[in-house]
C-alpha cells in the first residue's frame, strides 16, 4: 500500500509540474498580447489559465497534506514528541473532516456541472469540477495515512522506517 501510495505521490508532483508549466503558455500570451499588440488578444487564453490554475491549487493542496506543509501553523512552542504528535493527530482529524466536506459537496459540485460545458472551449467543466471531490478523496488518502503514523507513534513509540513527522521551524524542510 505504501508503494502505491509513494506512486500516486509521485504521480501527483508530475501534474502539478506539468499544470504549472501549461500555465505559463496562456499566460505568457495575454501578457504579450496586452503589452506589445504583436498577437491578437485571444480570449480562450483567460479561460484556459483559470483552469489550469484551478487545477494547479488542487494539485498543490493534495501534495502539502502528503509532506505535512498545507495546514502549518506554528502557534505553540516546541513540544516533546508525544506531545506534538498528539497535536497533529488533533490537527489531523480537523483536515480529514474539511476533506469529507470537499468529497461530500465535490460530488455534488460536479453533478450540478454535469451538463455544463465552458463557454468558450466547450469542454465538460466536470473535467474542472472534478478536482474538489478528488482533492478531498487524496487529502483523507494521505491525511489517513500521516494519522496511521502519529497514533503508531502514539502506541509504540519510533518505529524503523518510519520518519519523523515533525517539521523544522525555520528551515521549510519536513524532518
Amino acid at each position: 500500500m505504501r508503494k502505491l501510495i509513494a506512486g500516486y505521490y509521485h504521480l501527483l508532483n508530475v501534474l502539478l509540474v506539468v499544470a504549472v508549466a501549461a500555465l505559463l503558455v496562456p499566460v505568457t500570451l495575454q501578457m504579450i498580447s496586452r503589452l506589445t499588440g504583436l498577437i491578437p488578444a485571444w480570449i480562450w487564453t483567460e479561460e484556459m489559465a483559470r483552469f489550469l490554475f484551478i487545477w494547479m491549487v488542487m494539485l498543490g493542496a493534495m501534495i502539502g497534506v502528503r509532506d505535512g506543509t498545507h495546514f502549518d501553523v506554528d502557534v505553540w512552542p516546541e513540544l516533546k514528541p508525544r506531545a506534538n504528535a498528539m497535536l497533529r493527530i488533533v490537527s489531523m482529524l480537523f483536515v480529514l473532516l474539511f476533506a469529507l466536506v470537499f468529497v461530500w459537496y465535490g460530488v455534488k459540485f460536479v453533478q450540478f456541472g454535469w451538463n455544463q460545458t465552458s463557454e468558450l472551449a466547450d469542454m465538460p467543466m466536470t473535467y474542472i469540477f472534478i478536482a474538489w471531490p478528488l482533492t478531498g478523496l487524496t487529502w483523507l488518502l494521505f491525511g489517513g495515512e500521516r494519522l496511521l503514523a502519529d497514533i503508531r507513534f502514539l502506541r509504540y513509540g519510533a518505529m524503523p522506517g518510519d520518519a519523523p513527522q515533525t517539521r523544522e521551524i525555520g528551515t521549510g524542510s519536513v524532518v
